[in-house]
């Protein structure tokens, strides 16, 4: 059942954690492409959401949206430029677009902060 169906049966509107967590259910679930639908919404409410902003790129990455992937990991290590986790996603979003050249700083950023695909 969609969350939104839900909130119309109880006569209230999904209200975002509720709508984070369903876009966590779609996710974990095998649907990235669904819960990017929900988390893009998500975060044009709270751009500066960054964890709201990862998973929404991990979605993006698992649904072979690159382009949109690496949108978001593009501006969410502007943003947090220390977190080694969207290195590491971004490194790997490009050489999924064979763009290996570009990938490998993220890539060892990545390693560098302790985080590895491993």
């Amino acid at each position: 059942m969609r969350i939104d169906a839900l909130s119309w049966m109880t006569g209230t509107e999904a209200g975002p954690a509720d709508r984070w967590e369903h876009a966590g259910y779609l996710f974990d679930s095998g649907d990235p492409a669904g819960a990017a639908t929900v988390l893009a919404e998500l975060v044009a409410e709270e751009p500066e959401a960054a964890a709201v902003r990862l998973l929404l790129a991990r979605a993006y990455y698992h649904s072979a949206q690159l382009g949109r992937a690496e949108t978001e990991l593009r501006e969410l290590v502007r943003r947090e430029p220390a977190d080694g986790y969207a290195h590491l996603l971004l490194g790997r979003t490009l050489q999924r677009r064979s763009r290996h050249d570009e990938a490998a700083p993220h890539l060892r950023l990545a390693e560098a902060m302790g985080v590895s695909a491993g």
